[in-house]
This record gives C-alpha cells, sequence and structure tokens, in this order.
C-alpha cells in the first residue's frame, strides 16, 4: 500500500486537530508564598523576610504557567514580579505533586528596574480536598547595573485548585 503526501498530511492534520481526552482540562490554582531570602553580591548578603502571592494556570495535568509578585525585607525592600513555567511530574500512586519551575522577571528595587532569572522546584503536599502547603526552593541571579545579585528564597505557603 503506497501513502501519497496528500493522505500523509490528511492524517497528520487530523492528529493535531483532534480533540485531546478529558485529561486534557485546564485547571487554575491560587495561594500565597513566604519564607526567607538570601541575596549576596555587590560585597554584601542580606538576609530577609519573603512574602507575596501567585497564580498558575495548569495545562494537561503535568505543565503550568504562574505569575507571583513577592514583597522581601532586605535593604531596598526588593519588589519582584515573577513569570515562570512550571513542569509537574507524576508520581504513580501518590498525592504529592513534586514539581520544577523555571523562569524570569522584573525587580524592582532603588534604582530601577532590573532583570532576574530563576530557577527551583518542590512539592506540592495535600492537607485537604484541592488544598496544597509547598515547599519550595528558588535560586538565581539578579542582574543590577555594575554587578550581579545572588538570590536564594526557602519558602512554604498555600496552593488552592480552582
Amino acid at each position: 500500500m503506497r501513502i501519497t503526501r496528500g493522505t500523509l498530511a490528511c492524517l497528520l492534520t487530523l492528529v493535531i486537530v483532534h480533540p485531546a481526552p478529558s485529561s486534557a482540562q485546564v485547571r487554575w490554582i491560587a495561594g500565597g508564598n513566604m519564607g526567607l531570602s538570601i541575596a549576596t553580591g555587590g560585597g554584601s548578603t542580606d538576609a530577609g523576610f519573603h512574602i507575596g502571592p501567585m497564580g498558575e494556570v495548569v495545562f494537561n495535568k503535568q505543565f503550568a504557567v504562574g505569575s507571583e509578585f513577592d514583597i522581601n525585607t532586605q535593604p531596598g525592600t526588593p519588589v519582584e514580579w515573577a513569570n515562570y513555567f512550571k513542569a509537574y511530574f507524576l508520581v504513580p500512586g501518590s498525592k504529592i505533586k513534586p514539581y520544577a519551575d523555571g523562569g524570569f522577571g522584573l525587580v524592582f528595587l532603588t534604582g530601577g528596574p532590573y532583570f532576574d532569572l530563576r530557577f527551583g522546584g518542590g512539592a506540592n503536599f495535600p492537607v485537604a480536598n484541592k488544598l496544597y502547603i509547598p515547599a519550595d526552593l528558588q535560586l538565581g541571579p539578579v542582574f543590577i547595573t555594575g554587578f550581579t545579585r545572588f538570590v536564594i528564597i526557602f519558602r512554604s505557603g498555600i496552593r488552592y485548585e480552582i
């Protein structure tokens, strides 16, 4: 049997356009973060409290896109608007949801907004129906004019699936 280009193109189109199974539903998660942030660079190391709201959209139970707005208590009171991509790892038989994430953001600090990169991961631990407590580690550079600061954030918080 010979397959022509037209037949192959038609089959490929059907595969791409075919509706995804019910597991492809979109879910929203809202919550907040709080923890300890440590920033070093530019001749100093500072620790501070880290707090802020977050939200994300989960696609196909495995991938998410999110955003958060965080305030830190280091000198200059850095405020960060971070955006990230997240991959959840499916663990058969477990209700714990481990993940890895990475993204970019803007840090508003004396002297401008500065660009940052952030990478990390953690796990969401279920405490009730659709309610989770995360354990999370984030780290990455903040590119400030003339030097780079490196930030490490140990945090937890709350997550609720809407």
